[in-house]
């Protein structure tokens, strides 16, 4: 018998999660280039927060790694030619690839709120087709999907994004796959915690 969706989501939330594999780093504790890692992220588009959390907090104990992938990463994220809507499209494609339980965590929110329907959200963090997704997301999914999957895209699919995104934001587009990759790497290997009683996106392998 199927779970009700209300005992299905607690089950998540109650679910075994996996022990982050690093010790956290306060602030009075950083070393001078952790603190130059944290003032970067700071002083970018992310702005101040409490704290250092999911890859930031990891890249504390290799600032120099860390200094230059959030600057990659706050260019992917801000500066590309696609709009929010596309490009979160292509993280969470890329999140639900890695079941990269942080990531999704993070930018689902950030999905809806940049005009993602949430059907398409569920769709997409369920591994399926989003068949209810505007015509450009619907796009951006199977070059995605198809990139990660074959190494390699058909010129049927590389049209179909590139008639959306031109040579530039087709370029950006695989640059915001790459980034979005190591982040779930890094996420996944450090098995980065979610906050308290958030619950997981995707159930985690025996």
């Amino acid at each position: 018998m199927a779970k009700k969706p209300a005992a299905k989501k607690a089950a998540q939330k109650t679910a075994r999660r996996p022990a982050y594999r690093l010790t956290e780093i306060a602030d009075e504790q950083m070393t001078a280039p952790q603190l130059a890692l944290r003032d970067a992220i700071y002083a970018g588009p992310r702005g101040v927060r409490k704290k250092l959390t999911g890859p930031f907090q990891i890249w504390l104990n290799a600032p120099d790694l860390g200094l230059l992938a959030q600057a990659l990463g706050a260019y992917c994220r801000y500066n590309t030619s696609l709009s929010p809507r596309l490009s979160e499209t292509a993280i969470l494609a890329t999140a639900q690839l890695w079941k990269a339980q942080y990531e999704w965590h993070a930018h689902a929110p950030m999905a809806e709120k940049a005009g993602i329907k949430p059907k398409t959200v569920k769709d997409i963090q369920a591994g399926r087709t989003p068949g209810s997704a505007a015509k450009d997301e619907r796009a951006i999914v199977d070059f995605v999907r198809e990139l990660y999957k074959t190494r390699r895209v058909s010129d049927r699919t590389y049209k179909r994004v590139h008639a959306v995104l031109g040579d530039a934001g087709t370029v950006e587009l695989v640059g915001i796959c790459g980034y979005y990759a190591m982040i779930s790497m890094t996420l996944n290997t450090f098995r980065a915690e979610l906050p308290e009683g958030a619950p997981m996106p995707f159930k985690e392998p025996a």
